[in-house]
Parts: C-alpha cells; sequence; structure tokens
C-alpha cells in the first residue's frame, strides 16, 4: 500500500526543467474585447497589456488581464483565414497555452525536445526598451501547448510587442491569488500515455491516481492522474473517459471541444466564502449542491473553521487529506459549448483534490447535462 503523502510524492520528480509556476494562460476567443469585458466584470480581473493593430500587430487582438499572479490573454484573430480562425471554429472558445515561468526557455526546450516532445515554437529572444524575454514552446495532449516564458531580463507590463493597457473601468478584484491545477481531458485510453509523457519529457511525477471505482455515479465514470512538478508548483491532473450506462461529463467535454483540451482551470483564493459570495453577486454561475450534502458533514471532514451555514448557502464542498483540508466550488461551463469551466479553491494544510467531492460534484455536472439533453 503506497502510503506516501502528496508533498512527498512531489519530492520524487526528476527536476531537470525547474518551473517557478504558472507564468500565464492564453485562451484563443472569438471576440476578445468582451471577454475581457467579461472576466473584469465577472472575475475582477483588471486590465494589465494589450497588443493588437494599434500596436503593430495586424492579425491578432490579445488582452492581457491580471489578478494576483494569475495572468490570463485573451486573443481574437482578425482574418477568418488566420489558423487561429479555425482553432476557434473547431472548438469554440477555450484554452491554447499553458505557459510556464523557467530560469531558462532555451534549455527547457532543450531539454523537453530530446525527450520526445514535439515543438509548438522554436526558441526566440523577444525585445523592446524594457528588456528581453526568451521564450519557446512544446506541443502536450491535443493541440493544447506549453509555453517556456524567461522574464529574469524584462520590466515591461507583459511581453515585448505589448503596450500598456489602461481602462476606465476597473471593477474591484475577488480575491483570486493564483493558478491552482489545470486539467485536461483526453480521449479514450489516452490517459496513461500522456501521464508517461508527463514522466518521460518533462519530469513529473503521478502524486494521485483515481479510477473508475472511485469516480463514478449512477450513470457515468471517469479516471483521473494528477501529474505534479518536484516543488508542486505546477499540478496537471489529467481525466480520461470509463464506461458508464450514460455518456460522461468527459465524453461530453471531448465532443463538443471536438478533441482533447483543457477542462477547467483552478485558481486559488485565501477567503473561499467572501470570494465566492462575490464571485455569485457578479452573475458568475456555480453548479448547485444538494442539501443533503451538508447534513453529515463536519462528521465526514472533522473540525474546520468555516460556518457550515455559510458553506451550505454558497455550495461549496469541504474534503480532508492526511495533511488538512480543502474548500472548492466550480462554475458552470464559461461559454456556451459545455467545456471550459473554472474551480475557486482555498487550501488549508490539504494537497489533494477532493477525492470525497467527487460523486457530489459529478452528479451535480450530470443534471446540467441532462438539462442539455447530453446525458
Amino acid at each position: 500500500m503506497d502510503t506516501l503523502t502528496v508533498s512527498a510524492k512531489m519530492a520524487t520528480a526528476k527536476d531537470f526543467l525547474p518551473i517557478n509556476g504558472t507564468d500565464h494562460i492564453e485562451l484563443y476567443v472569438g471576440n476578445a474585447k468582451q471577454a475581457a469585458h467579461f472576466y473584469k466584470t465577472a472575475f475582477g480581473f483588471q486590465s494589465l497589456a494589450y497588443a493588437g493593430p494599434e500596436t503593430g500587430v495586424k492579425e491578432i487582438a490579445s488582452y492581457v488581464l491580471q489578478q494576483g499572479k494569475i495572468r490570463l490573454v485573451l486573443t481574437t484573430p482578425l482574418e477568418s483565414e488566420h489558423p487561429i480562425s479555425q482553432h476557434i471554429f473547431k472548438h469554440g472558445d477555450g484554452v491554447k497555452v499553458l505557459a510556464l515561468w523557467v530560469d531558462d526557455a532555451y534549455k527547457a526546450f532543450q531539454e523537453t525536445t530530446s525527450r520526445g516532445a514535439k515543438a509548438y515554437m522554436q526558441p526566440k529572444t523577444m525585445k523592446d526598451e524594457f528588456g528581453e524575454v526568451k521564450i519557446s514552446g512544446i506541443y502536450t495532449y491535443g493541440e493544447t501547448a506549453h509555453l517556456f516564458v524567461e522574464r529574469k531580463n524584462y520590466k515591461g507590463p507583459f511581453l515585448p510587442g505589448y503596450k500598456e493597457w489602461k481602462s476606465n473601468y476597473n471593477p474591484s478584484e475577488t480575491g483570486l491569488l493564483h493558478v491552482d491545477h489545470c486539467v485536461g481531458n483526453v480521449g479514450w485510453n489516452r490517459m496513461n500515455e500522456t501521464v508517461k509523457w508527463y514522466e518521460d519529457v518533462m519530469g513529473f511525477v503521478n502524486i494521485l491516481s483515481f479510477d473508475d471505482k472511485q469516480i463514478n455515479t449512477e450513470y457515468s465514470a471517469l479516471m483521473s492522474k494528477v501529474m505534479s512538478n518536484g516543488n508542486g508548483y505546477v499540478k496537471f491532473p489529467i481525466n480520461e473517459p470509463a464506461e458508464g450506462k450514460k455518456k460522461s461529463q468527459i465524453e461530453e467535454y471531448l465532443q463538443f471541444y471536438e478533441g482533447e483540451g483543457v477542462q477547467h482551470i483552478a485558481v486559488a483564493t485565501k477567503d473561499i466564502i467572501k470570494t465566492v459570495r462575490e464571485l455569485k453577486s457578479r452573475g458568475v454561475e456555480f453548479l448547485n449542491t444538494p442539501n443533503t450534502y451538508y447534513e453529515d458533514l463536519q462528521n465526514r471532514v472533522g473540525k474546520i473553521d468555516e460556518d457550515v451555514a455559510s458553506l451550505h448557502e454558497l455550495g461549496i464542498l469541504v474534503d480532508r487529506d492526511d495533511e488538512g483540508y480543502l474548500l472548492q466550488i466550480f462554475t458552470k461551463p464559461i461559454e456556451d459549448r459545455p467545456t471550459l469551466f473554472f474551480e475557486i479553491i482555498q487550501r488549508k494544510g490539504a494537497q489533494s483534490f477532493g477525492a470525497g467531492n467527487f460523486k457530489a460534484l459529478f452528479e451535480s455536472i450530470e443534471r446540467e447535462q441532462a438539462l442539455r439533453g447530453n446525458l
């Protein structure tokens, strides 16, 4: 029996690729200007930088938003024949790039491609009056890419080619701090292959595994493995569908995204009750949790600091592991295709991912699937 804690497993990673955290997440969207307004209004992100025709970039427009250490880049093509237009036509709005902050982008490219990674962007150095940034990139599952960003010699707002974006419309932040993890959905019998890719190419370690006996409801099931780098700053759970009576949420995602991709972005907060209350007041929609979930909550998870009535009111879930407990809640999909969504998470020692909440969560997702006619 494996008795190592999650933290102990992280320490076994082959750290030939030092990663300091998530640099940014780039989404390809149909209308970046409107998407930026949504993320500012609903989630409290702040204007940071812009690139487009006004800055000398002719084919795309990109808006960069920031809250805490989270940077979102929203990119729209300006011509129908642009490759990004084809990506959006197939997948809808979604995550294209999971960019990682590294000390040496050229070395990261050499280390990963020499271990079998397919090149997404050859190493290059970009310069402007604020200094230089070195970047390179590789493909991971589906059409998703990891960009390696080395910015130790740069003082600008984001990257060369971007200008500071000042706006008169600046809703307040909602307490979001950093990216906790990003979850990818892969196709049938593709999880183990993807896990091995992260182990061999990135030096990551599998810190948690869940099979279809642990993650199932009356109707559907899935399997999941969590990959982490050595310091735990970057974690990528990988989901794969499993056989069930009806269509699982992973199958629904794969159908409507038309391929493998990022299912959700988990962002951390220090006060989930305050954050979720604020997000709800701004129109962010969350999955509903049945009242019965809270009837025996404290007996299941032990003593917690939060008021159970407030958790019940907001639909926040709680789970415990050997290192503490966590609180989490999931939004509904943030676009019309039932694909990308967000998780809000507060960790109080726990390094796991809410295994005790899987059944309640997936039953809630299935209720939404049934309303869409996709269960």
